[in-house]
Order: structure tokens, then sequence, then C-alpha cells
């Protein structure tokens, strides 16, 4: 899935500094692995924001939401309105 992979790529480029040999799995929890912490999940709020032309509101900044590649795709995907 192509957002998966543009989130993915953001991931390891701004938190991994372009590691790719970090085993990261869609469904990873990014703040459990330590991977990001409350200043990188407005780094990634802000790069979806800019990616995908999408507005994150304050009260959807949840771990549900926000705290794994998957959750990150699906959140984007509902935001522009595609079923998933």
């Amino acid at each position: 899935m192509e957002v998966d992979n543009e989130i993915r790529s953001f991931l390891v480029e701004n938190f991994l500094f372009g590691d790719t040999g970090v085993p990261l799995a869609g469904e990873d929890s990014l703040l459990q692995k330590g991977l990001i912490d409350s200043t990188g999940i407005l780094e990634v709020v802000s790069f979806i924001e800019e990616k995908f032309g999408i507005a994150v509101e304050d009260n959807e900044l949840v771990p549900e939401n926000l705290d794994s590649i998957s959750a990150i795709a699906k959140y984007v995907l509902r935001k522009q309105g595609v079923k998933v």
C-alpha cells in the first residue's frame, strides 16, 4: 500500500536516520519501541498533514490513530474518505 510505504520511508529517514536494517512491522507500537516520543508525534502529524493534505484535529491525537504505521495509514485513508 502506497500510504504505508510513504509513512515507513518518513519514519526511517527522520527517526532511524536511514537505517533500513531496523525491523519495523506495520503493527509495531512506535511509542513502545522508543522510535518516537511526544515531539515525534508532532513531526509525524506535520508530515501527514503536508504529504496527504489532511488536517489532524486535537481530539484525533490518540494512539489509535498514530501509534503504528498501519494505524497512521488507516487514519490517513479515513480522513481522505477512503473506506478501510
